[in-house]
């Protein structure tokens, strides 16, 4: 797709930029290297490719929830220096 110097122009606008002249010319070619890519992508065709689907084969690398019995909390609280309503207390910080 050609891309314009107006073109260039008015999204340098839209954007408030101040290009010079160079830039503006460096720009134009970019824009159309980039819309060229894209360009390129769209024409592949994906009909038959999951949208999930990688590269690389991904496997869950997490473990399985399972359920387990956790601390006893009086074994937990029996070094706690003030303990209240089977809670750690601790001094208030915060008015």
């Amino acid at each position: 797709m050609k891309i314009t110097r107006e073109e260039v122009e008015r999204v340098a606008h839209l954007a408030r930029l101040n290009l010079t002249e160079k830039e503006k010319e460096q720009m134009t070619r970019d824009m159309e290297a980039i819309i060229g890519f894209a360009d390129q992508i769209n024409s592949c065709d994906i009909h038959d490719v999951k949208p999930t689907a990688h590269i690389i084969p991904i496997n869950n690398v997490f473990r399985e929830d399972v359920v387990v019995a956790s601390m006893d909390r009086e074994q937990l609280l029996e070094n706690a220096p003030n303990q209240e309503q089977g809670c750690f207390s601790v001094p208030q910080v915060v008015e």
